[in-house]
């Protein structure tokens, strides 16, 4: 098991666990991130700061602090 970002560009993971606050992890669920949900990840900005990924046809950017709360593990 992994950290979302710490994934490559390219890779598609399952969440298994969102280790987040209570209003962070609610924000989250409303984008579809969420227990078994399917991410793919697009792009890291310059130095990893932000993160862009795929959930459904959904494209998303989350902060490094977000994504580093997310585990995730290989599905494919």
């Amino acid at each position: 098991m992994k950290k979302l970002l710490e994934c490559n560009r390219g890779e598609k993971v399952k969440v298994v666990r969102l280790n987040a606050e209570y209003d962070l992890k609610q924000r989250l669920i409303s984008f579809g991130v969420m227990k078994e949900a399917k991410i793919e990840v697009l792009e890291h900005a310059p130095g990893k700061k932000t993160i862009e990924i795929k959930v459904g046809k959904m494209r998303i950017a989350l902060r490094d602090k977000e994504a580093a709360l997310v585990d995730v593990e290989e599905y494919e």
